[in-house]
């Protein structure tokens, strides 16, 4: 182990000392500064770390698989500079709080801060400091002004606690989801997916082939993912890890090795009648724990669960909601499909291929700003006929139309695949709009007069 000591120093004019830019440009050739020791310190220590892992202490708490992940500049590049990429733990302590000027000063004394950094603010990592969110209620509540602070966290759980207490009633929340293919391919329409002639029109001006989809299904829509060459099951080893022990290892109340069989479990389930006991069977924990879990899921971005279409006409259809990764490039990380190929001709292709059109629509609509909650359901039962189950893959509902959307892995849709959307002929007071098939079809084709198969770009 490394303990480093080294004074603090209250400097009364000059620098330089430590920026190139300013003493090779320098006459003088060199930094000025003058300035004096305080008795007071910076301790450093650092230990070589009992994994491969990073963990860096300071203000923040950052635990990375490699340097290339340290968010510190001056820490990452300094490890660079000596070979160090890996096994290695490094914490910062000192006598006094040296963020004088930013989030530091917000926490000591919140009003002073707001005092030196007036409105409007953009603010990251915001749940780290509960006194500022209090601080900004009062500001808030002193004026009528609006769009004065933009708000954004890492950790959902802690910041929507934070919001929920101190700023209730007084916020917009936007959902930032993972990239959308309009995202990755540079498309600017930006309106949310429902199938309307209007919709369908103006969508086709800005069309674009996706290419390699099966490589992007299995990549996944992390934003890094994309910005750098990362290796693909590193970062997704680093994104569990990260999750586990940041995010939720407070709630969990277990061992990562349990939980992370159960991610895997309902990894394995994506696309899929939502079934506590079997998971909780497959796991061998309780089925109250399973529910406790996939809430957690669900709260911090991972999951969604469809809900199924409620009517009092339907009185035979199923209750139970479908459950689906946020994410297909996790999906495949902890189910093990490690190639696109494999995923592709696998028996799984199918869910997958679904998880991603629906998440895929779903993000249209957050992109947009709009809440999705109360637009998208999903159909299973047996209204249609006593015998065997019919379902409806998807079904929007926008100003009293519902849109009955199947989501199909082929290339040769037929008719008869929206043969159950007629069941929703039953529900008074709701009109019946045009049927969507979404699959991997080259042009939007009719398959009858209300019914259309659309390729899965019109999304």
């Amino acid at each position: 182990m490394i303990i480093s000591k080294t004074p603090l120093r209250a400097s009364f004019f000059g620098g330089g000392t430590d920026f190139s830019t300013y003493y090779e440009n320098s006459k003088l050739g060199y930094g000025t500064v003058v300035s004096t020791a305080l008795d007071m310190y910076v301790y450093i220590t650092v230990n070589k770390k009992f994994d491969d892992s990073i963990r860096i202490v300071y203000s923040d708490n950052e635990l990375v698989s490699n340097v290339d992940e340290v968010k510190h500049n001056i820490i990452r590049e300094a490890l660079k500079i000596v070979g160090i990429e890996r096994g290695i733990e490094i914490v910062y302590m000192a006598d006094i709080p040296l963020s004088n000027a930013g989030i530091g000063l917000a926490k000591e004394e919140p009003k002073l801060f707001f005092l030196n950094n007036p409105c409007p603010l953009f603010i990251d990592e915001v749940q780290k400091e509960g006194a500022i969110l209090e601080e900004i209620k009062q500001i808030v509540d002193e004026s009528d002004e609006r769009g004065q602070f933009i708000l954004s966290g890492s950790q959902k759980l802690e910041l929507m606690k934070g919001i929920s207490e101190s700023l209730a009633g007084r916020v917009s929340i936007f959902e930032l989801s993972g990239l959308s293919m309009r995202e990755i391919k540079k498309i600017k329409f930006n309106k949310h997916f429902v199938p309307t002639e209007d919709y369908l029109r103006e969508r086709e001006t800005e069309l674009k082939k996706y290419d390699n989809i099966w490589e992007v299904i299995h990549k996944g829509s992390y934003p890094e993912l994309y910005d750098i060459d990362r290796d693909w099951q590193d970062f997704y080893s680093s994104y569990v890890s990260t999750y586990l022990e940041r995010d939720i290892n407070e709630l969990i109340a277990t061992d990562s090795i349990t939980f992370t069989k159960f991610l895997t479990a309902v990894a394995a389930r994506t696309g899929e009648l939502l079934n506590y006991a079997n998971i909780a069977s497959d796991i061998g924990i309780s089925e109250m724990t399973v529910k406790k879990w996939i809430s957690i899921l669900e709260r911090t971005g991972i999951v969604y669960l469809l809900q199924p279409y409620s009517a009092s006409a339907l009185n035979r259809a199923i209750k139970t909601p479908k459950i689906y990764f946020r994410d297909t490039g996790l999906a495949c990380y902890l189910t093990r499909w490690l190639t696109a190929d494999a995923l592709k001709n696998s028996a799984v292709a199918g869910n997958m291929f679904e998880t991603f059109v629906i998440s895929e629509i779903l993000k249209t609509y957050s992109n947009e700003g709009k809440d999705y909650r109360f637009n998208i359901y999903y159909y299973r039962g047996k209204d249609k006929r006593k015998t065997g189950e019919n379902e409806i893959d998807l079904i929007i509902e926008e100003n009293g139309v519902l849109y009955p959307v199947e989501i199909k892995m082929s290339g040769n849709p037929k008719a008869i695949m929206g043969a159950t959307n007629q069941v929703l002929d039953k529900i008074p007071d709701k009109k019946r709009g045009m049927g969507i098939i979404l699959c991997l079809i080259d042009k939007k084709t009719y398959l009858r007069e209300n019914l259309i198969a659309l390729p899965i770009e019109y999304i």
